[in-house]
C-alpha cells in the first residue's frame, strides 16, 4: 500500500485556499480603491506604508497557491516513481534510487516551471519490504527578490516544495505451471510460435532477482501422455523385470523300467524295487503294444499322462487316472497287449507332472502370464520375444502361464515331460502384468500382443483419480507402448520440468520441444497441478517442492494450453478402444474401454479439484474455437474445456494465430503480474 499520499480532502483543501486567495485579491482591490479616495492625513500616510505590503500578500498569495497545486503534482509523481521502484526486480540501494529517480524525472515532464532537487531526492528500500521516499522541487515565483524598506526582500526567487511517499513492496511468491500442448498437429510454425510465446511468458513470470521474492516455473508438455524422466519410478513405482531361472525340472528320483502290465479293469503294473508310495504321482511313457488290430492300442491308451499310485508292493503297483472330476481305476482291459520292458515310469513333482521352474523371488500369482528367455536344454519353455505373435512354421509359444508353488518356485500350465527335454543351464522369466516391465493384452482386432513399459505415464486410476494425493499413496499408471513412433502411440521424448528459477533452463527446454503424438490432454492437465501440489510435489527437490496451500503472499498458477481435441484415454496403461481417432489404429488398442471414461470430463473434474484447494487457472486454446459442441450441456470439445477450467471467463485465451497466441501468453504474464504485486 502507498503511504504519505494526500487524500482527496488534502486536495479540496488547496482548492479552498486557492478560492480564499482569489476573494482576498478582489477585497484588496476594493480596499485600495477606498484608501486611494481617501484625503484625510493619516489615511493617506497609512495608505503610502501599507500599499506595498498588499501588493506583495495579494501576488504573494498566487507563489503560495501555485506552491500548493506543485506539491499535489509531485505527491502524484513522487507517488508512481516509488511504486515502479518496488515493482522492480532489485534489492540493492543504487538500483532503487536509479530506477526511483528515472521515473521521477520522467513524471515530471509535464511540468517544466518545476525544477527537481536531486540531492534532496531519495529512494530507499527499508526492511527488505517497504520504498520510502522524499523528493524537493524548487518552484518559481512571481514575486522575487524585491526589497522594500523597512521591511526587507519579500520572497526569493524559488519557493521549495517537498513530497513523500513510501510503497510496501508486498509482492507474492507465484509458482507457474505451463501445459503445452506439443501434440503432432502443432509441427511446423504452430510449434515456432508457441516456443516464442513460452520464451516470452518465462521472462515476464520469472524474476532474474530472487532475493525479494521466489517465482518459479514448471514445464509440462504433453502429447499422448507426459514423459516422467527421472521420476518415473517415484510416480508410477518401479516396473517389475525378470528374475533368473536357475532349475526346471518335472520329475523326482530316476526313472522306472516298466516289465509287465496286466490286462485288467484294475491293470498291475511291475517294476521291480520302484520305490512308489501310496498318492504318488507318475508319468507313464515309451510304451509299445501288439496284438489283434481289433483292440485299442495299449501304447497310446498309456504314453505321455500323469497318473496316481493306488496300490503298492514292492515289485508291483496299480494306478488312477483323473477324468476331469474325480480319479478312476486305471483298466486296460479294452487294449491290447504290452510289451515287455518297453515302457517308463517316473514320479513327478506335481499330479499333473508339469514342469516346475526354480526362480528366487519371482513375485509371480497363479495365472500370471510370462516370458520366458534364454533356457538352454529344456530350450522348449522359451517364448518369443516380440511385440506380436510370429506366424511362422511351428514358433515357440508367445508366452506362458504360471501356477505359483512358493517364492522362488512356480509350475507351467500345460508344460508336461512328452514336450521338454532336460534343462542344462541359464534363463530368465518376466511377468507379464500390470506393473510389469512388458505387457501381454488383446487388442481391439482380437489379437495378442506384448507391450514393453515406457517412460510416459497415463491417468491415476481409483478413488485418488482426481486428487494431488502423493505417489507414495497413489500411483500414476503405466503407459504401455509397442512402438518407438509416436505418432503411432509411442512414448513422447520430451520430459516436464518441475519448478525451477533457472531462466536459461527453462529456455533451453523449450527450445528443444518437437512436435508428436496424439492428443491426451486429461493427463496434461493433472501434471500442470501436480507441479504445484505440495503434498504430490513432495517427491521433487527441495529446490522445486511446491509450498503448502495457503502459504501467505503465495500465489499458485496453471496456464493449460491446447490446440486440438482430446482423443486418448487409456485402460491398464494401453490406449483404450474408446479413444478418438488419432495416434495409433486398432491394431494398438486394447480391446476394452478406458479405466476413467471420457477425457474432457477427466480434465474437468482435475480443473475443479485444484481450483478449490486455491490454484488459479487461466486456459488458451490455439486456433479451436471452429470445434463442433457434440452434445449441448455436456463438456465434450476442447472449447468447452477450456471454458470449464478457467478460475473465470476472463482468463479464458482462445488465439487463432502465431500473433494471437503471443498476445495471449504476454497478457497472462502481465495478469500474473498484477496479481503479485499489491500496492
Amino acid at each position: 500500500m502507498i503511504m504519505g499520499r494526500k487524500s482527496p480532502g488534502a486536495r479540496d483543501r488547496t482548492m479552498t485556499f486557492g478560492r480564499h486567495i482569489s476573494r482576498m485579491v478582489r477585497g484588496g482591490r476594493r480596499f485600495l480603491g477606498r484608501l486611494a479616495r481617501e484625503t484625510r492625513g493619516n489615511v493617506a500616510m497609512i495608505f503610502g506604508l501599507s500599499l506595498p505590503v498588499l501588493i506583495l500578500m495579494t501576488v504573494g498569495g498566487v507563489d503560495i497557491h501555485r506552491a500548493s497545486t506543485v506539491r499535489v503534482n509531485l505527491q502524484d509523481a513522487l507517488d508512481a516513481a516509488t511504486l515502479a521502484a518496488a515493482r522492480s526486480p532489485y534489492s540493492d540501494a543504487d538500483n532503487i534510487q536509479r530506477v526511483g529517480m528515472a521515473a521521477l524525472k520522467a513524471n515530471l515532464n509535464a511540468y517544466p516551471d518545476v525544477i527537481l532537487r536531486e540531492a534532496d531526492t531519495t529512494f530507499v528500500l527499508e526492511d527488505e519490504e517497504i520504498v520510502v521516499a522524499s523528493a524537493k522541487v524548487d518552484v518559481k515565483t512571481l514575486v522575487a527578490n524585491i526589497f522594500l524598506p523597512p521591511y526587507g526582500q519579500f520572497l526569493d526567487d524559488y519557493v521549495q516544495v517537498g513530497a513523500h511517499s513510501e510503497v510496501n513492496r508486498a509482492t507474492k511468491d507465484i509458482e507457474v505451471s505451463l501445459v503445452l500442448d506439443i501434440t503432432g498437429s502443432m509441427d511446423g510454425q504452430r510449434l515456432r510460435d508457441l516456443q516464442q510465446a513460452s520464451n516470452d511468458l518465462v521472462d515476464l513470470v520469472v524474476q532474474t532477482n530472487q532475493s525479494i521474492n521466489r517465482t518459479r516455473m514448471a514445464l509440462v508438455p504433453y502429447s499422448m501422455g507426459v514423459n516422467a524422466g527421472s521420476y518415473l519410478n517415484d510416480v508410477r513405482g518401479a516396473a517389475t523385470g525378470p528374475t533368473n531361472i536357475t532349475a526346471a525340472s518335472w520329475e523326482v528320483g530316476t526313472q522306472k523300467t516298466i516289465s509287465g502290465v496286466t490286462k485288467a479293469s484294475n491293470a498291475v503294473f511291475t517294476s521291480n524295487g520302484h520305490g512308489f508310495a501310496v498318492g504318488d504321482h507318475v508319468w507313464i511313457s515309451s510304451v509299445s503294444s501288439s496284438g489283434s488290430p481289433s483292440n485299442s492300442s495299449l501304447a497310446t491308451w498309456l504314453n505321455n499322462k500323469p497318473y496316481r499310485v493306488a496300490a503298492t508292493n514292492t515289485n508291483t503297483f496299480t494306478l488312477e487316472r483323473w477324468t476331469g472330476s474325480t480319479w478312476t481305476s486305471l483298466s486296460t482291459s479294452s487294449y491290447n497287449t504290452y510289451t515287455a520292458n518297453s515302457g517308463r515310469v517316473q514320479k513327478c513333482q506335481l499330479s499333473t507332472c508339469e514342469v516346475v521352474v526354480t526362480s528366487a523371488n519371482h513375485g509371480l500369482a497363479t495365472g500370471d502370464d510370462v516370458r520366458i528367455l534364454g533356457v538352454e536344454g529344456m530350450t522348449q519353455i522359451n517364448t518369443q520375444n516380440s511385440v506380436s505373435p510370429s506366424t511362422g512354421s511351428n514358433p515357440p509359444p508367445f508366452h506362458q502361464t504360471v501356477t505359483r508353488l512358493g517364492s522362488s518356485t512356480f509350475s507351467l500350465n500345460g508344460v508336461v515331460p512328452s514336450m521338454v527335454s532336460a534343462y542344462t543351464r541359464r534363463g530368465t522369466v518376466q511377468c507379464l502384468e500390470q506393473g510389469c516391465a512388458n505387457y501381454l493384452f488383446t487388442n481391439n482386432n482380437g489379437a495378442l500382443r506384448i507391450y514393453e513399459a515406457s517412460s510416459c505415464v497415463s491417468e491415476r486410476v481409483g478413488a485418488q483419480a482426481y486428487t494431488d494425493a502423493s505417489p507414495s499413496s497413489a500411483k500414476v499408471a503405466f503407459s504401455y507402448v509397442g512402438t518407438s513412433d509416436v505418432g503411432q502411440g509411442g512414448c513422447m521424448t520430451t520430459t516436464f520440468t518441475p519448478l525451477t528459477t533457472d531462466r536459461a533452463t527453462l529456455h533451453s527446454r523449450i527450445n528443444a520441444y518437437k512436435a508428436e503424438g496424439g492428443t491426451a490432454g486429461q493427463i496434461g492437465v493433472g501434471w500442470g497441478w501436480y507441479m504445484v501440489s505440495p503434498t504430490f510435489g513432495a517427491i521433487f527437490p527441495q529446490e522445486s517442492r511446491p509450498d503448502p496451500y495457503g502459504t501467505r503472499n503465495l500465489l499458485k498458477v496453471v496456464i493449460i494450453m491446447t490446440d486440438g481435441e482430446f482423443n486418448a484415454v487409456y485402460y491398464n496403461g494401453v490406449r483404450a478402444r474408446d479413444s478418438g481417432s488419432g495416434g495409433g489404429s486398432n491394431d494398438r488398442w486394447i480391446n476394452h474401454d478406458s479405466n476413467n471414461g471420457s477425457p474432457f470430463l477427466q480434465a474437468v473434474s482435475m480443473c475443479n479439484a485444484m481450483k478449490a484447494q486455491g490454484v488459479i487457472v487461466y486456459t488458451v486454446g490455439f486456433d479451436i474455437a471452429g470445434t463442433t459442441d457434440r452434445t449441448p450441456n455436456v463438456v465434450d470439445t476442447a472449447t468447452e474445456v477450456m471454458q470449464a477450467c478457467a478460475t473465470s471467463p476472463s482468463y479464458v485465451y482462445l488465439p487463432q494465430n502465431g500473433t494471437s497466441l503471443k498476445t495471449a501468453f504476454g497478457a497472462i504474464g502481465r495478469s500474473i503480474s498484477q496479481l503479485r504485486i499489491s500496492k
